[in-house]
């Protein structure tokens, strides 16, 4: 198992980040709560991981901070509940603001995530109330992802069309994060920056409707 790692940043695709670990090369799946304050390419990073082993793959996944990897490690143990959907979670609100839809079971806001509907929402509720409890005192409980380090922008047509992959690999279906990125693309932005954009457009709407 492959718990923790520590090394040089090679690429940024969202959601996926490649490190340089000692000459081998890592390819890691990470929330955009932790790729937001991923440090710019070439310099060290430290995550913490999880490995998720499929039939067809073994899948790294890496967080900055153990609160999220252990909401992560708690939303896989749900019912209807894959990584795929876990990371579109993390994507769409930090672990302060899933707990807090979950302690006032807010099943709206929760539905407006990637591939998550009102059975899936109520079932998040139920199964993860005892388990948010458990978060609080975990390193990283009061963190808000934020814009972290500048990154060289793209041209926009491709910002926007790498924006589009990482909704679509976040769990959202093609047609809605096409919808999402040109509502947060306004021309000058890079693909982090839509991205950033686009979810927190989703987040802004959940919260209205709560």
């Amino acid at each position: 198992m492959i718990g923790r790692l520590q090394g040089i940043v090679l690429a940024k695709q969202p959601p996926q980040v490649l490190i340089d670990v000692g000459g081998v090369g890592y390819e890691v799946m990470a929330p955009m709560s932790t790729f937001y304050d991923l440090p710019t390419v070439g310099e060290r990073v430290t995550l913490i991981t999880h490995l998720v082993v499929r039939e067809d793959a073994h899948v790294l996944y890496g967080f900055l901070h153990e609160r999220e990897r252990a909401l992560f490690r708690g939303l896989l143990r749900v019912s209807g509940v894959g990584a795929r959907m876990a990371l579109g979670i993390l994507s769409g609100m930090d672990a302060t603001r899933f707990a807090d839809c979950v302690e006032r079971e807010d099943s709206a806001a929760l539905s407006r995530l990637p591939g998550i509907g009102p059975k899936t929402a109520s079932r998040l509720i139920v199964e993860m109330k005892d388990r948010i409890a458990q978060l609080g005192d975990l390193p990283g409980a009061g963190a808000v992802p934020v814009a972290g380090h500048a990154t060289v922008a793209s041209a926009a047509s491709n910002a926007r069309a790498d924006a589009i992959s990482a909704l679509i690999a976040l769990g959202y279906k093609p047609a809605e994060a096409t919808r999402m990125a040109r509502a947060g693309d306004d021309g000058e932005r890079g693909a982090e920056e839509i991205i950033r954009a686009a979810l927190k457009g989703v987040g802004e709407a959940a919260r209205s409707a709560g």
